[in-house]
This record gives C-alpha cells, sequence and structure tokens, in this order.
C-alpha cells in the first residue's frame, strides 16, 4: 500500500516553508555512532590492546567536545542563498588532526583510497536523498559544504558528527570495520547536522535520546531508499555492516526490536528498551540518549511497518516535517503530538497514516495528547529555534574521560 500527501503541506503556526526560514547559525556540538558504554565495555573485557584502543577512542571522542564547549554562542541568524552540491573529504592520516590532507573535492575522480570513497560517496547519496524526497539542500537547507576527515587517529572506533563536518576512524579491525563502510551511519551522522539546523535539540535525556532517534530514522531511510526496499524488506539495523564476524550481534542498534542488536562477551548486551514502562534512568550516555533513542525507535519502526510500502513516501515526510516542530527541549511527547499532527497535515485527519502513527506510540507507552487530538493550542516546545535557544550543557556521545 503506498500513500502520497494529498495536498501541499499548508504553513500552519509558526512552521515555514524550508525557502523561507534564515539560516540559524548554532551550537557545534559532538555526535558519535559508537555509544560509550559499548567502548567501555571493550575496555572493561577486552585484552590489554582492547583496553588501550577503547580508552583511546573515548579520550578522542571527547577531544572534539572540549572544542565545542570553548566555542559554545549563538552567531545571530544570516540569509545566503541556496548553493549547489558541495563535498570535499580530507585524510588524518591517523594522526588527530583536522580536517587534514584534502583527499577528493566535489567532481574529482575516484581515488584509490577506499576510506575517501566511501565517504564521498555516501555523502553524496545522504545529500541526494534528502534533495530529492524533502527538497533539502545539505544539512543547512543552503548547500552547506559536506566535509569529511577519514581515517581519523590509529585505530579509532566511532565515527563523529562535531557541529561542523563529519569524522571518520577506521575501526580496530578486530570489532569494528571502517566506520565510512556503512552507508546508514554516514546518513545517522549527517542528520545530526539537519537537526542542528532545524530542531537544535538538546543532547541530554529525551531531548538527546530524541536526536539519535531522528539520526537513526534517517540513516535507515537513507539506506532504504538506495537498497529500494520496503518496510516489510528493511532489516531495521543502524551499522549492520560495522561489526566484524568476531562479535556475537547483528548491528549496534535494532530499530524494530531494541534490545536485540547484540549480545557480546566483550561488546556486552544491548541495554536499549522498547517501551515507555522500561525507560532507562542513568547518569551515564547524557542521561541515556543512546539507550533510551530505542523507544521513539520502535515507534517510528512500527508506524512504517503498519503502513507498508516505501517508508521514505510515508513516514519519512511526516517525521521530517514534525523535526520542524520541535525545540531544544523537547521530550517523547512532545515528538509523538507532532508526528500526530503531521500525519494529519500531510495526509488528511483521520487518515491512515495518521491513525498508524497513534497506534505506534501507543504501542511503545505513550498516547497523543488529547488536547492535540481535540485540535487544541499547540504546545510551548514549537517555539523556534531562532527565537529561543538554550545551549546544550553536554554533547551526545562520548563523556570526559576522569
Amino acid at each position: 500500500m503506498s500513500f502520497r500527501p494529498s495536498r501541499e503541506p499548508q504553513a500552519t503556526g509558526n512552521w515555514q516553508p524550508a525557502t523561507q526560514r534564515p539560516y540559524p547559525v548554532l551550537i557545534p556540538h559532538v555526535c558519535s555512532i559508537v555509544p560509550p558504554y559499548i567502548l567501555r565495555a571493550i575496555a572493561e573485557n577486552g585484552d590489554g590492546q582492547d583496553r588501550a584502543r577503547a580508552l583511546a577512542a573515548l579520550s578522542m571522542s571527547a577531544s572534539p567536545r572540549r572544542e565545542r564547549q570553548a566555542l559554545v554562542q549563538l552567531a545571530g541568524v544570516l540569509v545566503l542563498a541556496p548553493r549547489p552540491k558541495r563535498r570535499t573529504v580530507f585524510d588524518a592520516e591517523q594522526r588527530r588532526v583536522l580536517p587534514g590532507r584534502h583527499a577528493r573535492g566535489e567532481g574529482q575522480r575516484r581515488t584509490h583510497d577506499d576510506a575517501v570513497n566511501e565517504a564521498y560517496d555516501a555523502a553524496g547519496k545522504t545529500y541526494d536523498y534528502f534533495r530529492r524526497v524533502h527538497g533539502r539542500r545539505s544539512v543547512d537547507d543552503r548547500g552547506l559544504d559536506i566535509r569529511s576527515t577519514v581515517h581519523f587517529g590509529e585505530g579509532f572506533s566511532n565515527a563523529h558528527w562535531d557541529g561542523r563536518q563529519l569524522i571518520y576512524g577506521d575501526g580496530d579491525g578486530k570489532y569494528f570495520h571502517r566506520f565510512t563502510s556503512s552507508l546508514d551511519v554516514v546518513a545517522h551522522e549527517l542528520a545530526h547536522g539537519v537537526t542542528q539546523y532545524t530542531a537544535a535539540l538538546g543532547f541530554s535525556g529525551q531531548c538527546g535520546a530524541l536526536a539519535e532517534h531522528f539520526s537513526d530514522v534517517f540513516g535507515i531511510l537513507v539506506k532504504q531508499y538506495w537498497l529500494g526496499q520496503t518496510a516489510a524488506q528493511s532489516d531495521w539495523l543502524i551499522g549492520a555492516s560495522l561489526l566484524t564476524k568476531r562479535v556475537h550481534g547483528a548491528a549496534i542498534r535494532s530499530m524494530s526490536a531494541p534490545g536485540t542488536a547484540y549480545d557480546d562477551p566483550i561488546l556486552g548486551c544491548d541495554p536499549q528498551p522498547a517501551h515507555l514502562r522500561d525507560y532507562v534512568r542513568t547518569r551515564e550516555d547524557d542521561r541515556g540518549v543512546h539507550i533510551n533513542s530505542g523507544i521513539p525507535n520502535r515507534a517510528f519502526s512500527r508506524a512504517a511497518t503498519l503502513l507498508g510500502g516505501k517508508a521514505w513516501e510515508t513516514v519519512g515526510p511526516i517525521w521530517y516535517r514534525a523535526l520542524h516542530e520541535l525545540g531544544p527541549r523537547a521530550r517523547f511527547q512532545h515528538c509523538a503530538d507532532a508526528t500526530w499532527r503531521a500525519a494529519g497535515e500531510l495526509f488528511g485527519t483521520g487518515s491512515a497514516p495518521q491513525d498508524a502513527v497513534r497506534a505506534a506510540w501507543k504501542d511503545v507507552g505513550i498516547d497523543v495528547s488529547a488536547a492535540v487530538l481535540d485540535d487544541g493550542p499547540r504546545l510551548p516546545v514549537r517555539r523556534r529555534v531562532r527565537d529561543v535557544f538554550d545551549p546544550p550543557v553536554a554533547a551526545a556521545e562520548v563523556p570526559f574521560l576522569t
């Protein structure tokens, strides 16, 4: 079954089409794909070499955060003309330098370095997905140059969006392959940039879990789009190609079955809950941003499965529109309400997509607010980023080592 918007979405409330919104210059922040609890598990359970590499990954992951904290500022609002697709790939040559040596620019020939070509190609596929499906030009909707640095650090087992560019490690070769090899990982990191320039979600607790959730959403949608997969055909796995055969697991996260992605004596057991009743309250992982993202992830995959067909034609536009309605302090309830409202605006009140969205959130223990069902006043969370913006107190991914 395939659904398409019955009409062009109308600008309601504070929502504005992308072509009319000013360009916000927002705070840089570090967003990684491998959660800190996996790296800590490797350090605790692995051998001496594993521990050294895992601690180095945690330390290197913290370095961009220190830079981000030194640069915390709101630079104001600029209005810039859209620009065409631009990609630049740099090579850190196993050093901890940014951006590194220029390796490939837009339109230049392929190199003999697989990581350079993978970073270039995956960035292009992610850009093309957002352009074709959502009408968005790059992460900022104004054609921001997508800058990537490969071969960061020696055996670095992570990938980051630091607020300005992508950073990829080669993996340790023991538990992780190189991070440029996974399209959904690249799309996940670039989606952090999209969130940065739209909702500017905070990076702690539920708002941070939503930031991770939206990155997983677009990560899986980009993968499904380029594989031509329906919701039923998708594996709903994030980072399925990252783990080596040594690891007892399928991926870093499962969106359809949170908590089942891996169960390994070294990496540990996947801690993600699939229902709000199992929400994990912790001070680790920036109050569980990677852990509790399993709850909205399950809701998204459930909505897509209920509707069937191509998720980027149904729930994808719904979640993309809802993202623009959220703000720095958004919680799971706000996301449920915003996606239900977006489904009605795109496909019609009482439509199958709107019913599927409501049922999916109910399946994870969250009911759409009665005020929203009654078409009541919009929630305060809908304040635009350019009107009210609180800098996040911490980045999402890897905390300082003490």
